[in-house]
């Protein structure tokens, strides 16, 4: 059977249209409070900005801490930086970073580097010693931030945007003048781990929920959008300002853009003289805002975004959980599709399934990263995975794919992965991958899959159950691979810690066959193998000559429990539970040989079986 084949038509993959504390280790949960403000001036004529940060740091954890750390990631944009050594290093350069054999960053001079430094900082009034150490600002306290306590960190700053090459910068390729992300001193994560004070490499975050107040005084001839609620819109314009409203002009040659975000994790922001500037207020749900250059070319596709991203926004927040904030900003700028707190940013100049997928994947990540905020360092495959998943359930519906499995491109990427022989168990810190493919393919396919199985095991109502506990549980906090493991068992009634330990922790395989079939006293005797590690349970598909069918279900013997008949209109027969260790697994029915026209194992092929040409059985087969 070809790959293209493996996913049979007849079967469909179904979406069925208070927060509480849990515990994490020995202790119950808690997690850290920051609350921000900054005062930043952009000067574009030459990229180079200064700014004043007041941050209140509130310890809810049950340790005194005699030091904290901020990430300063634009110092990563530097010759000789760890992400510059990494790129000289690995094997597959990101291409993005890579040209002609060359790291880009290696290369720039002292006007095209990013830069960002502390000029001065206090702890409640007193300075406090500290030092930089690439993108890790070391800071040791003038006095221990106890339990329960708050503390005022006041940090002035100045920093360059670098040419873009990564993610943030200036003048990106498709001439977005300022695409600010990762761009100001950002406090560490402190939970029940410790600190993770990860130096930047180009992976991705993990960051502090908290408050931001943020004012960016830069050319009053450049539009802003992205992270936050516009505080002052009739005094900017630029496409905020109330209808009707008339916008005074302001002498001089800068705008007070201020901004507020409440209960996020980051903050974005993107700036171009060129900016188009429209809105969509969505009914029963937030105003979508869209900034695009001013380019003939781009401007239909733009346009036609709008209301796909109308129509995205629905989907998520029915399929997983309401959209909670007032906001949501599809910016033109970066380097390809990277979200952020009620925004993201993607490069726009694409044909248009392309320019929807994009935004449909950076948005969804609203809700896997921006609400449910793992940390992306160590669960990757949690974030991009679990994006990747209901992406594609998404892509299918807005765009009217008609794909009887939308994931099917998340399987095969999975499957080359396991034939490079590169894969890693998806507990791998994300900067420790060996192989750049085999780290998207492990963090964006196997995540997905992680799922996409998980429906077949539990079935797929109970997966979509299990999505929006888990929001409703988790939303606004960081949640862990056992959270996930833990809803879906109080969903589905399931024991699933094998699931989460082989798939997770191990670079186990699936693999199941037909050993043997053959007539029994007037039936049928089929024989089944595990050939592979990784237990699974087993759907059986027999199809008679005479056009009826019927399907039969081992459950694994270790899920204590079963899934409801996935296959409507097909009788099923559930048969005694299969203990992993037995690598054999006979049953009977009670039907000739010569009735029977065909045996399929996983009929709806969401199982990741690693080799499906012993999945199928024909009479003519030796």
């Amino acid at each position: 059977m070809s790959r293209s084949n493996r996913f049979l038509s007849v079967f469909f993959f179904v979406v069925i249209t208070g927060i509480f504390g849990y515990s994490q280790g020995n202790t119950a949960y808690w997690q850290q409070e920051v609350d921000y403000t900054m005062d930043v001036t952009m000067d574009v004529e030459t990229y180079r900005y200064t700014g004043d940060q007041t941050l209140v740091y509130t310890n809810k954890s049950p340790d005194p801490l005699t030091r904290v750390y901020y990430h300063m990631y634009f110092n990563a944009f530097q010759p000789g930086s760890e992400m510059d050594i990494r790129l000289q290093n690995i094997s597959d350069p990101d291409r993005r970073m890579f040209v002609d054999g060359k790291s880009r960053i290696a290369d720039l001079g002292p006007a095209e580097i990013g830069s960002l430094k502390a000029t001065s900082l206090t702890q409640d009034g007193k300075e406090v010693s500290y030092n930089l150490e690439g993108t890790i600002l070391v800071v040791s306290l003038d006095h221990p931030i106890e339990p329960g306590a708050s503390s005022t960190l006041k940090m002035t700053f100045e920093g360059q945007v670098p040419i873009q090459i990564r993610r943030s910068g200036r003048d990106n390729k498709e001439g977005v003048a300022l695409s600010m992300s990762q761009w100001y001193p950002k406090m560490a994560e402190y939970d029940f781990e410790g600190w993770h004070a990860d130096p930047y490499i180009a992976r991705e975050f993990h960051g502090v929920w908290g408050n931001f107040d943020v004012s960016i005084t830069l050319d009053k001839n450049y539009t802003v959008g992205g992270t936050g609620y516009l505080q002052n819109p009739d005094e900017i314009g630029h496409g905020y300002e109330t209808p009707g409203t008339k916008v005074k002009r302001v002498r001089g040659k800068n705008l007070t853009w201020h901004f507020k975000a409440p209960m996020v994790h980051d903050f974005m922001w993107a700036a171009d003289p060129e900016y188009i500037h429209d809105t969509l207020p969505m009914e029963n749900g937030p105003t979508l805002h869209f900034f695009y250059k001013n380019k003939p070319e781009i401007l239909e596709n733009w346009k036609n975004l709008q209301p796909k991203t109308a129509e995205a926004m629905r989907f998520f927040s029915e399929n997983i959980g309401p959209y909670p904030y007032k906001q949501y900003s599809v910016v033109q700028g970066g380097d390809g599709g990277m979200e952020y707190a009620m925004s993201t940013l993607i490069t726009g100049e694409r044909k248009f399934e392309s320019l929807v997928g994009v935004m449909v994947h950076e948005l969804a990540h609203s809700w896997f990263q921006h609400i449910l905020a793992t940390n992306e360092a160590k669960h990757e495959w949690m974030d991009e995975g679990f994006t990747s998943f209901i992406s594609s359930l998404c892509m299918n519906a807005v765009m009217n794919q008609q794909k009887p499995n939308p994931f099917e491109g998340s399987y095969n990427g999975y499957y080359s992965l396991v034939n490079s022989g590169k894969e890693h168990p998806q507990t791998t810190h994300a900067d420790r991958y060996e192989f750049n493919a085999a780290y998207g393919r492990s963090a964006y396919s196997k995540g997905a899959v992680f799922l996409a199985q998980l429906g077949y095991v539990i079935g797929q109502d109970k997966l979509m159950a299990t999505l929006q506990k888990y929001f409703e549980d988790f939303k606004f906090k960081h949640p862990t691979p056992n959270d996930i493991k833990r809803t879906a068992e109080k969903v589905s009634g399931m024991e699933l810690d094998w699931y989460l330990t082989d798939w997770t922790q191990t670079t186990n395989t699936i693999d199941y066959g037909i050993k043997e079939v053959s007539e029994n006293e007037g039936g049928t005797e089929i024989n089944l193998e595990r050939i592979g590690l990784m237990p699974m349970p087993m759907d059986v598909l027999v199809v008679y000559n005479d056009g009826t069918q019927e399907t039969f279900y081992a459950p694994l013997q270790m899920m204590r429990g079963e899934k409801d008949n996935p296959y409507e209109g097909i009788t099923r027969t559930v048969l005694p539970d299969w203990a992993w260790a037995y690598p054999n697994y006979i049953f009977r029915i009670d039907r000739p040989l010569a009735n029977v026209k065909a045996i399929v194992l996983d009929p709806s092929q969401l199982m990741a079986d690693v080799n499906i040409e012993n999945n199928v059985w024909l009479p003519n087969q030796k």
